[in-house]
């Protein structure tokens, strides 16, 4: 019998804009609003990435802060996630800025690639560093996979000692520039894992449902929200990631996998 799955709310990313979807938010108060909201609709976790009032990707502590702030005094127990990654130019200084305390997770990204008609970078020596501070924070890693080679370093994460269980794995697909999102790229990917672990996909645009979908029969996890599809259906714009949230919850049913709570969400991932 499958474990019971997490369904993952990734609310805000660095790109996307009002100017996509009105309902992107930008300052921490409507970030935390979108991340409660996603939680009621059935979001064990939520991955979070800051912005500034103007819509400019922010990895300010200040900003981190008052957003899990917000969540906690709204009464949500969801687990937090944040975002390691930034923005595409982002030093990594700064993106360890999002590192404060209440969160729970933290992201790692596993190596450099192209990202749409930019570079996002992520040297092996930054990979490390990213790592050792996610440990030195007592935070479970969720290691990001955009492409097969990223696996080969996650091997040499552990076999190094600078990574080791809790951490959870997931596979960002359909990315310009990385592997794209088919079920045939997920089972090569599932076989290439270097030890059994818990994973997730997190499928961009217009493979978000289908990956959803995809990972839910596999027995894996799920992530959905507007950080990485800005559309319901096609053509429809969705009013926020609770909507996509609720639609993930829907094919979990349907495929028969019961929702974790975040309590339970921790006991999966490892979560102190």
């Amino acid at each position: 019998m499958a474990e019971k799955v997490i369904v993952t709310a990734a609310v805000v990313g660095a790109e996307v804009t009002r100017e996509q979807n009105p309902a992107v938010p930008y300052t921490p108060a409507e970030i935390a609003r979108a991340a409660v909201d996603a939680w009621r609709a059935g979001a064990a976790a939520v991955h979070l990435h800051a912005r500034w009032p103007d819509g400019r990707a922010s990895q300010r502590p200040e900003h981190f802060r008052e957003i899990i702030d917000r969540i906690r005094q709204a009464g949500s127990d969801v687990v937090i996630q944040c975002s390691t990654g930034g923005a595409v130019g982002m030093s990594v200084d700064e993106r360890l800025g999002s590192l404060v305390d209440g969160a729970e997770m933290g992201t790692l990204n596993l190596g450099t690639m192209n990202f749409g008609d930019e570079v996002f970078q992520n040297a092996r020596p930054d990979i490390v560093r990213i790592a050792g501070r996610l440990r030195e924070r007592r935070l479970v890693p969720e290691c990001e996979v955009y492409d097969a080679g990223m696996l080969d370093t996650l091997r040499w994460l552990l076999e190094k000692g600078h990574l080791a269980a809790p951490y959870h794995v997931q596979f960002v697909l359909g990315v310009p520039g990385g592997m794209s999102a088919s079920e045939r790229n997920v089972r090569f990917l599932l076989e290439g894992l270097p030890e059994p672990t818990h994973w997730s996909i997190a499928g961009v645009g217009r493979f978000q449902l289908p990956m959803a979908e995809l990972a839910l029969a596999l027995g894996g996890h799920v992530r959905v929200g507007l950080e990485d599809n800005l559309y319901a259906a096609k053509g429809v714009l969705a009013k926020g990631s609770d909507a996509l949230v609720s639609l993930a919850v829907d094919l979990a049913a349907r495929a028969g996998r019961e929702l974790a709570t975040p309590a339970e969400a921790r006991r999966i991932l490892g979560i102190a």
